[in-house]
């Protein structure tokens, strides 16, 4: 891999920014170039880049540990940039997207917030295209996950979509007719933070009762440590598995349990799943999509989870009996989605560049030509008057 004087080098050679990033993709995938982009996921405690083409397949993945410098912008910066240009080595990169588990303003060039980095209104597109040579594309990683569900994954053929990823908390984004829908300060699809419990848990984000609190990662991990540390008779499997060590109970031990029977961890992802249906029927009544797409780590509970929120979902839809019930199904791309999605985002943005460069050259070209005859023009002049 490049080494930090390397890329600092050739990054500083190959600086050119895209200023201005069209903020609709209304089925312009369609006519994007099929050219291989590089897509970028950065979590709290992972960054992964690859280079996809145009049919969402994945030429090849990096991954590295987010650094734990993280406090500071410019060394997750330099990580990106590094494994841009690692995989530039090996393949004609024509664009990179950035998905970032942040909120990310309208434009798609700065991150307004990041809750698991140092990110507080960073010009994340300018710093990250200043050391590239091809355009950059940002946006928040539920967005680009839903994204990639749309053109490659379980919402194919979907003209409302709704995608949820359960992770560590909710993340949401919502698609219609092909136009993710970013709201007007680009920070739309915040589902984690409805209020479903008045005064209920507290939350990181300051308030109480948060859908999140409920029906996530941390919740059903939660859950899990609190009967275990009261040394409940339903959770001796477990504390049996972690040999006491209450810390190392996690969601994936949870579900494994769950696979194989253990009654409690059963019955803490139907929890997890029957709030996970109530917020969907919230969802429902304010956004009438056609499919609810589910994603994240904890959706790899499959139908111990699902199916519990499918119930639930019927139960509490508005209307019920009355009116079409949305499709809910799980995202089909894994932990690999928001990298994809982001990719494709930023084929469209390779489009536009393409585009914007081709009428410079033009313009250019005119100009020369301009030029040229003008300067033939003067020449021949001067030389009638030598003549004369």
């Amino acid at each position: 891999m490049s080494t930090y004087r390397d890329f600092t080098h050739r990054g500083s050679a190959r600086a050119t920014v895209l200023r201005t990033v069209g903020t609709r993709e209304r089925r312009s995938h369609l006519t994007a170039p099929r050219v291989p982009t590089v897509g970028i996921d950065i979590g709290g405690t992972k960054v992964m880049a690859g280079v996809v083409d145009a049919d969402g397949n994945i030429l090849e993945t990096l991954r590295t540990e987010t650094p734990d410098k993280s406090k500071s912008p410019k060394v997750v910066e330099d990580t990106i940039v590094e494994l841009v240009l690692d995989l530039s080595d090996r393949h004609d990169v024509h664009a990179v997207g950035i998905g970032a588990a942040g909120w990310v303003d309208a434009d798609r060039s700065k991150v307004l917030f990041a809750p698991h980095l140092a990110w507080r209104d960073e010009p994340l597109r300018d710093a990250i295209a200043s050391r590239l040579v091809v355009p950059v594309m940002v946006d928040n990683d539920a967005n680009t996950a839903a994204w990639a569900e749309w053109r490659f994954g379980a919402g194919r053929g979907e003209d409302h979509l709704v995608m949820i990823t359960l992770g560590t908390g909710i993340g949401g984004a919502i698609l219609e007719d092909g136009h993710v829908k970013r709201g007007k300060y680009g920070v739309a699809g915040e589902f984690g933070h409805m209020q479903v419990v008045p005064g209920g848990h507290r939350c990181p984000c300051g308030n109480r009762g948060c859908w999140e609190q409920y029906s996530s990662g941390n919740a059903l991990v939660r859950e899990a440590r609190e009967l275990a540390a009261a040394d409940s008779p339903v959770a001796h499997g477990i504390i049996e598995r972690v040999k006491g060590n209450i810390p190392e109970i996690t969601g994936p031990l949870i579900t494994e349990l769950a696979r194989e029977g253990d009654a409690m961890c059963v019955e803490l992802l139907q929890d997890i799943g029957q709030w996970l249906g109530v917020g969907i029927a919230n969802l429902a009544a304010a956004l009438d999509p056609s499919c609810f797409v589910i994603g994240g780590g904890v959706s790899a509970a499959d139908d111990l989870l699902i199916g519990p929120a499918r119930d639930a979902f019927k139960r509490h839809l508005t209307g019920r009996g009355y009116r079409p019930e949305a499709r809910i199904a799980k995202a089909q791309l894994g932990p690999e989605a928001g990298m994809v999605g982001a990719a494709d985002l930023a084929r469209l943005v390779a489009r536009r560049f393409r585009r914007t460069n081709r009428r410079r050259v033009e313009r250019y070209e005119r100009y020369a030509q301009f030029y040229d005859q003008a300067a033939s023009t003067i020449r021949n002049t001067r030389s009638t008057r030598t003549d004369d």
